[in-house]
């Protein structure tokens, strides 16, 4: 991950129980069992602590071992659906631990791809995020639109080919000339091919996968 932001601590290639079961239970793909797990470890907190601490270091764990080709991908999307779920229970959509949060929203700027998307949205729910979904081939005029219209304050934009990347330049500039404190992050295809595209486009960070998304996602919205 590359932003602006402090980095959070690493953590680790092992995980303590319960965090280590529910680890195993997901990439297992066992609903009930992680369940079970989530709903003993958090008996005796809030939802919203209890995710911090547990559910998001798990995820972010499972998309380290993607990223070192250890778990596949499919066991990083249905990791994150398996804690999405949990968590609406937990917390559901509306309730005051997500209201509190910043606004955020996800994008395919201009390209029709959405498997990230997909994976990414499931993974910052699960997290206990709430995110619109803008959909995929949004435009850059529908996008600076809705960002201003809903008051957006963490924005999230995914670009599969160099051309709709470019194009996320015009629409950051156009977001910040109108929402200054917006803060954008942008991830695909061209930006990890290029390690200076995501400062060019007028980004405030990159990320490069689910997880690394998750733990830029979570010191933006600790600043704001």
């Amino acid at each position: 991950m590359r932003s602006d932001f402090p980095a959070l601590p690493d953590g680790g290639a092992s995980l303590p129980s319960p965090a280590g079961d529910l680890k195993e239970a997901l990439l297992a793909v066992d609903p009930v069992r992680a369940g079970r797990i989530l709903g003993d470890a958090c008996a005796a907190s809030s939802p919203v602590s209890c995710i911090e601490a547990l559910v998001v270091p798990v995820l972010e764990e499972i998309g380290r071992g993607w990223e070192e080709g250890q778990v596949a991908l499919s066991q990083v999307y249905m990791s994150g659906r398996i804690c999405e779920e949990i968590v609406n229970t937990m917390l559901p959509p509306g309730s005051p631990g997500r209201i509190s949060q910043p606004k955020m929203a996800i994008a395919v700027l201009e390209d029709h791809h959405t498997l990230g998307k997909r994976i990414l949205l499931a993974v910052l729910r699960s997290g206990g995020y709430e995110v619109t979904d803008y959909g995929s081939g949004v435009t850059v005029d529908g996008l600076v639109e809705r960002v201003i219209r809903d008051g957006i304050e963490i924005l999230l934009i995914s670009t599969l080919m160099l051309p709709a990347a470019l194009r996320a330049k015009e629409a950051i500039a156009r977001i910040k000339e109108a929402l200054p404190e917006t803060r954008v992050i942008v991830g695909g295809a061209p930006f990890r091919f290029d390690p200076h595209l995501w400062r060019e486009a007028g980004a405030d960070a990159v990320g490069h996968s689910a997880s690394d998304t998750l733990a830029t996602v979570r010191a933006m919205a600790g600043g704001l």
